[in-house]
């Protein structure tokens, strides 16, 4: 496949997700691919899950619905989180529910792996300003040449050749890659972006034949999705996150 989409933490953020989604359609997408999230935090988990079912959305299980389906895990979870995982799923089809609770933790493609938090394969563990030290540990861990993660809701970008990685600036727009090194690639969020760039929902498309990388920026309306947090009763601190 010589151009895929790739989106991470939604967070049942449905507004944004749209927005994205007609985005990709001129973009001549072959596939598009979540690194997990899809729920939590957001008002619209069911619409979100049956945009991602007919787009035919390739998925990975994040820890937000890893706490739908792991009561032990749910209870590791900050208060905000738990409070909002109950309400999606009350907001949740049975139908939903089965698709979320079946992602894998990982997707292999393309020499290319894609998994929510830190590869090999953990939808938990955080990537945060990693150490190099830690870095090449990561790298070490997996054999593809590429790996996009989410989790973080940030951009992230790091390139490892003979054993050396380096750190590159990720932001919007376009960005070139070597053919040599091996990356590790974090584009950001949908849903409910941290960024420090603008609150626009982020996606990432990646051009393989060009080998090329863009993160892509887009403006929704995000007064409904505040509006229907509220009446929906989620807490408050999910739409500040939105402003």
């Amino acid at each position: 496949m010589n151009r895929l989409a790739i989106v991470a933490d939604i967070h049942g953020n449905f507004r944004a997700l749209q927005a994205v989604l007609a985005d990709i359609a001129v973009m001549k997408v072959e596939l598009i691919l979540s690194l997990g999230d899809n729920i939590g935090y957001g008002p619209e988990p069911e619409e979100v899950v049956q945009a991602l079912r007919h787009h035919q959305v390739v998925s990975v299980m994040g820890n937000h619905e890893l706490g739908l389906i792991s009561r032990s895990y749910y209870r590791r979870l900050h208060g905000t989180a738990r409070e909002s995982l109950a309400l999606t799923r009350s907001l949740l089809s049975a139908e939903s529910l089965a698709w979320l609770e079946d992602l894998p933790t990982v997707h292999i493609r393309d020499d290319a792996r894609f998994v929510h938090g830190c590869p090999p394969e953990s939808m938990t563990v955080y990537l945060f300003s990693p150490t190099e030290n830690r870095l090449q540990r990561v790298f070490a861990s997996y054999p593809e040449r590429f790996c996009f993660v989410g989790h973080t809701h940030v951009f992230g970008l790091y390139a490892e050749q003979g054993g050396r990685v380096d750190r590159r600036k990720l932001t919007v727009g376009k960005l070139r890659l070597d053919q040599e090194s091996r990356y590790l690639v974090l584009p950001g969020s949908v849903g409910q972006p941290r960024d420090n760039v603008n609150r626009y929902a982020k996606y990432l498309l990646w051009d393989r034949v060009e080998n090329r990388i863009e993160i892509r920026s887009l403006a929704y309306d995000v007064q409904a999705t505040v509006r229907l947090l509220a009446e929906r009763h989620f807490p408050a601190v999910n739409a500040r996150r939105l402003l």
